[in-house]
């Protein structure tokens, strides 16, 4: 036996626990060996199990809890090959479940993107950018692909154009923000070949100067297809970098604490063309999450033959434990695809929705796919349930694991439909990116509950909570448990009232066994209890004591998934399983990890960060030191009122 928080006693195979798992596989039989592999001692866990809620050990074996209990007890169960760590008083969590995200498409070009999830500061964000640019070579881009929001900002602004082709003359620029609009400078637009002779796209607008000529601003009015498809012309990765990316991608997820995740498609991602890299790592036993994949239809006015294709050459939950077919969806018709560019008015959905929509239902009822369905407003949602219970009059839906994504606006009637229909609401965090842009145009008391998360849960339907990362939102579930906890934006809005905020168990149960029923999974994972699969986090933080606004900046100092130890640090960093380097060798990956604040320390003070807070002299007290300032802990919540009130030029303007 092995003790102590940095000692190990040698690696397992990860494929043998990690791959073939199945759901005939739960605790050892009678009188079977019971030797655990790795024991978590020492601990402050918060199961969620009814049965037991708090715990200070737990014993795994065969990548499910085998033990859970005190120390005496599971220490007890230790033999001479068993892993044995001290946590000294950490707190243990469940494993973070995402409801709704885009691994498998993001993983693809996770390498390729620059990220401002976190960074606090415009001047920052451009330094960054500016780096980066230094270092990626001809012809590829520099992309920042959502996860921020303006608001987040000191500046509270974008860059100009302008500021981009200062900054990167010669090397293809392109930023996407939110689901509203696109900058591209002047290198990306002769990259993609947009002239004054390019056509309008439609439910989009590519503007142009007086002379007829691209600006460079691309807007979604409100259809986001321009943005994604000017997106979709930049150069790939090579088949073995995209394995490597998409590693990278799972080990961030890694870092904090997610260790499931169910894939909702996704425009320009090809089944099955685009998912043979997630298959080749499932193969080959290197998935560190496991994935749950909604298959999303390509092409307007072919759903149906999409789905019928689907429903004959696929199985519902073909797979397992780690990769494993979840139904259809997001998209199920192109006619009910409500785009929430809440800088846009809402769009009317098409008269020949509920047709399109009952004819591609009615086949996966008949197939019992289970599906999830995209829809932002309720003027959406009504019209969808009008289908559903229309299709369910004559094969009843009784079983299926349906569901609405997003529904920031759906009406008290809405849920009661479809808590009647035996359906779910899987929210995401899409309002802490887009809350101002809401109130702006419909009003701070519209805000107060959209979504209506308190009420969904009050109301008994199906619910959960995930991020709809990466075009939009940030992966990063601890901003999302922030946001259900708080009711602020990443921008510092408080948008909702005491009784649409969670208190943070119920927010926590919102990420793990919330998240099992939208995968079909209830019973397997979510909780520490005793046969579930053995996924657990240990934050750098007490979630439950922490002040809250220190919630968003939790991350992982051990993550757990199926037994298996897939990412550690600080104490536990020998631990760490190895990584090979990001590729290609320019990646921003390389450069600057994805933790906001060393992200930001990773870049030094240039006059470009000057120029972007708009300062014209030097600080009086830290002079353009913006990295060494944001990374600080200083003595208060508001970093721009901290460094104002000692007269720093820098918040002056």
């Amino acid at each position: 036996m092995t003790t102590g928080p940095v000692v190990d006693a040698g690696r397992r195979a990860f494929l043998g626990a990690a791959v073939g798992a199945t759901s005939a596989a739960v605790l050892p039989a009678m009188g079977a060996p019971t030797m655990p592999d790795l024991i978590l001692h020492g601990a402050r866990i918060t199961t969620l199990d009814p049965s037991r809620p708090r715990a200070c050990a737990v014993a795994i074996r065969d990548g499910r809890f085998l033990r859970v209990g005190d120390d005496r007890e599971v220490l007890a169960l230790a033999g001479p090959s068993t892993k044995v760590i001290d946590l000294r008083g950490r707190v243990v969590l469940p494993g973070l479940c995402d409801n709704h995200t885009h691994v498998i498409r993001g993983g693809l070009n996770y390498n390729m993107e620059l990220r401002w999830d976190g960074v606090r500061s415009l001047a920052d964000a451009m330094a960054m950018l500016q780096r980066q640019v230094a270092i990626t070579p001809s012809p590829q881009w520099v992309r920042v692909v959502g996860g921020f929001s303006d608001q987040q900002f000191a500046e509270k602004r974008l860059p100009t154009l302008e500021e981009l082709n200062a900054v990167a003359p010669d090397t293809p620029v392109f930023i996407l923000h939110l689901y509203d609009r696109a900058l591209l400078n002047a290198a990306a637009l002769r990259a993609v070949g947009y002239t004054r002779d390019t056509p309008q796209p439609p439910g989009g607008e590519i503007a142009r100067d007086a002379n007829g000529n691209p600006t460079g601003l691309l807007l979604a009015r409100p259809n986001a297809s321009i943005l994604y498809a000017t997106l979709a012309k930049g150069p790939k990765l090579p088949f073995d970098y995209q394995l490597n990316s998409t590693r990278h991608f799972m080990r961030e997820l890694n870092r904090l604490g997610v260790t499931s995740v169910i894939d909702a498609g996704g425009g320009f991602q090809n089944y099955p063309d685009d998912y043979e890299v997630v298959r080749r790592l499932a193969a080959e036993g290197q998935l560190t999450v496991r994935l749950a994949y909604n298959l999303f239809t390509q092409k307007p006015r072919e759903e149906k033959e999409d789905f019928l294709n689907w429903t004959r050459t696929s199985t519902y939950r073909q797979g397992d434990d780690y990769f494993r077919h979840n139904g259809a969806g997001e998209m199920l018709v192109f006619s009910a695809a409500d785009f929430e560019d809440f800088r846009q008015p809402r769009p009317d959905m098409p008269a020949n929705m509920e047709e399109d929509l009952e004819g591609v239902v009615r086949i996966l009822a008949q197939n019992r796919w289970p599906w999830r369905m995209h829809a932002t407003y309720d003027e959406t949602i009504s019209r969808a349930l009008d289908v559903f219970e229309k299709v369910h009059r004559e094969i009843p839906l009784d079983g299926l694991h349906w569901f609405f994504d997003h529904a920031e606006t759906i009406s008290d009637r809405s849920i009661d439909r479809v808590a009647a229909l035996g359906g779910g609401i899987a929210v995401q965090h899409r309002m802490a990116y887009q809350g101002e842009h809401f109130v702006a145009r419909y009003g701070k008391a519209a805000a107060e509950a959209t979504p209506p998360v308190a009420k969904i849960l009050a109301s008994g339907a199906r619910v959960s909570a995930g991020t709809d990362a990466t075009r939009v939102a940030s992966y990063n579930p601890w901003v999302c448990l922030s946001w259900l906890v708080t009711g602020r934006t990443v921008g510092g809005l408080s948008l909702y009232p005491a009784e649409n905020r969670l208190d943070r168990e119920s927010a926590l149960r919102m990420w793990t066994e919330r998240v099992a029923w939208f995968s079909n999974e209830e019973g397997r994972k979510g909780r520490i209890a005793e046969g579930q699969l053995a996924d657990l986090v240990v934050p750098d933080r007490d979630y439950f004591a922490c002040a809250e606004e220190d919630i968003v900046d939790t991350s992982s100092v051990l993550t757990v998934v199926g037994g298996r130890i897939v990412y550690a640090a600080d104490e536990f960093a020998p631990h760490d399983p190895p990584m090979p380097p990001a590729m290609p060798d320019w990646s921003p990956v390389r450069t600057f990890g994805r933790d906001a604040k060393s992200a930001v320390a990773a870049v030094p003070d240039t006059p470009v960060q000057a120029a972007g807070c708009g300062c014209a002299l030097a600080c009086n007290v830290h002079g353009h030191q913006h990295a060494k300032a944001w990374g600080a802990n200083v003595p208060a919540g508001d970093l721009k009122g901290f460094w104002g009130a000692l007269g720093c030029a820098c918040w002056a303007v």
